[in-house]
């Protein structure tokens, strides 16, 4: 008798939560990440006395290596250490550092810093040239593809490129790509795959593919002096 008793009690508890219903709710909620970073804002030698010329901007976005809390580790590649070295940029140079070393860039802060930069500063808003290598490189394809009407010109040095996204990237915006047939950090394949896939599709795009080099791609690319004159020539109002 006691062992019915038992079975039913377990029945009738099976029916229970059986029968109880999935729902779905309706909600939203407002969320805010902040995002400290530092940076390196480096102004052309003639900019305080130009006071009626607007002059154009280049943001730089470093790799992985330089990623963290000390910002002088920004000054070991590309434009930072060019700065350093005393090399004349004609426009302003934006270098922000990523915080987290273990994180991709959050690019959403970045265009954030930008606007203020640009704000506050005499800079011509259809003259903001964007550049980037390794995490940078892949980084400087997102902001390409997130904020389209925002940059004269793009170049990514051995950057992780967002293929399927290709045709999202603004057709008026040169893009010159830079990769080390040797690179065993982020493979050739992947600046290969993203030009080919923008050449079909329209873009302006040149792609210097430099032979025996490996990931470090970008001390080649950033010597090149035609690459400052070919963004100095690029306007989004022309």
């Amino acid at each position: 008798m006691r062992f019915q008793y038992v079975l039913v009690f377990f029945f009738y508890f099976a029916f229970v939560g059986c029968s109880q219903k999935s729902k779905v709710i309706v909600g939203s909620e407002t969320t805010f990440t902040k995002e400290t970073l530092s940076y390196y804002l480096y102004y052309p030698k003639d900019y305080e006395v130009s006071n009626h010329e607007s002059f154009g901007l280049l943001l730089f976005l470093h790799g992985g290596g330089e990623s963290g809390q000390n910002l002088e580790e920004l000054k070991k590649n590309g434009p930072p250490k060019m700065m350093v070295d005393g090399y004349p940029f004609p426009f302003l140079v934006l270098a922000p550092q990523n915080p987290h070393k273990r994180k991709w860039w959050n690019v959403h802060a970045v265009k954030q810093l930008l606007d203020k930069i640009i704000k506050e500063n005499n800079v011509d808003p259809n003259r903001i040239y964007l550049t980037g290598l390794s995490r940078g490189g892949s980084a400087a394809w997102e902001m390409a593809v997130q904020y389209p009407e925002t940059f004269a010109a793009l170049a990514v040095v051995c950057g992780m490129a967002p293929t399927p996204y290709a045709d999202w990237l603004d057709k008026k915006m040169p893009i010159w790509v830079f990769h080390g047939v040797e690179d065993n950090v982020i493979p050739v394949q992947e600046s290969d795959l993203m030009v080919k896939k923008l050449k079909k599709l329209g873009y302006s795009v040149k792609y210097d593919r430099y032979q025996g080099i490996g990931h470090d791609s970008w001390t080649k690319a950033y010597q090149t002096p035609e690459l400052y004159d070919w963004m100095f020539q690029q306007n989004r109002a022309q």
